[in-house]
């Protein structure tokens, strides 16, 4: 049977290939299956989602299209790159999941705040990236780097598969911590990860600078999104966004968590409720020298700037 009807919402065309090595009934069966453990983790942050419609390449959607049923939740919020109000989802319940999960939405990227709140991230995040074409081995390494320099800096965060080529790694955070203090602190902990070990990881934005590194992406803040825990992504055989263990980072793939193999792993379990820390509040220290240290994209668009005028010198 190609058609269904779960929680009032009728889902189409399920026996359609989504991506390779899935039909869209593996996206509606997995995701449906992780309700319990994805919701918590999306509810009241707005939502934006990879889509793959048949024909087309995959497109991120912020925006709800007018044909959204009235019963979705939205939260409008003004964008300040495009210059116009968004009004973006809430995926508070299943209802909703398994309508994005309908609409051919297979990656779910919520924001690191509240809707509405103004009391600053609920996370701090680092996104470690490795270069292209390096395997998983150098990824933990890094990540041993950042879990030292949490230690050595009083905090400690929770680490998952990102679902790509990566890790993410998360710090719960007290509210009322202010977002350019979170974002300092983000990019004083990238620094502090790579002074351990220089030889292994860089915060180096420009591509070309990191020397085939693992890059601490310290720009996951702000009003920036993160893809969530348990979230499928856009790859082949659909990888999925998993919790693991510190501890046994060194003895996992990102590849062997997938909309067919994780629900089995993950039983009744929550692994990444249970990983995460209690709520920290960020160490003076740590806040003062991120303070100190530019913002990424501003250094790097300056640098690009400065070394095309020296090309066209050049030429």
């Amino acid at each position: 049977m190609s058609d269904d009807e779960r929680d009032g919402v009728k889902l189409s065309n399920l026996d359609q290939p989504l991506f390779e090595d899935a039909t869209k009934r593996d996206l509606v069966d997995y995701l449906d299956a992780v309700a319990g453990r994805i919701l918590p983790v999306l509810e009241n942050r707005p939502l934006s989602v990879i889509r793959i419609l048949r024909g087309q390449d995959p497109f991120m959607q912020k925006n709800l299209p007018k044909y959204t049923p009235d019963w979705v939740k939205r939260y409008g919020m003004w964008a300040e790159t495009s210059k116009r109000q968004v009004s973006y989802a809430l995926c508070d319940d299943r209802r909703t999941l398994l309508w994005f999960a309908n609409q051919r939405a297979v990656e779910y990227h919520p924001t690191l705040m509240h809707a509405g709140d103004v009391a600053g991230p609920t996370h701090l995040v680092l996104d470690l990236d490795p270069p292209a074409g390096d395997d998983f081995t150098h990824v933990v390494k890094a990540a041993g780097l950042v879990r030292q320099a949490l230690s050595d800096s009083g905090l400690a965060g929770a680490v998952k598969t990102s679902g790509s080529k990566g890790v993410h790694i998360f710090v719960p955070l007290v509210p009322g911590q202010a977002f350019d203090d979170v974002a300092a602190a983000t990019r004083a902990l990238a620094a502090r990860a790579e002074q351990v070990d220089p030889s292994v990881a860089t915060t180096a934005y420009l591509v070309e600078d990191r020397e085939g590194k693992v890059y601490l992406d310290s720009t996951r803040a702000g009003g920036n999104t993160v893809a969530a825990a348990y979230s499928p992504r856009l790859r082949p055989g659909l990888p999925v966004s998993f919790p693991v263990d510190w501890d046994d980072l060194a003895n996992v793939l990102p590849a062997d968590f997938t909309v067919h193999t994780a629900p089995a792993l993950l039983g009744d379990g929550d692994p990444w409720a249970e990983a995460m820390p209690a709520p920290q509040t960020l160490p003076a220290d740590l806040v003062e020298q991120g303070h100190t240290i530019p913002v990424a994209r501003v250094v790097a668009m300056h640098e690009g700037k400065r070394r095309a005028r020296l090309r066209a010198q050049k030429d």
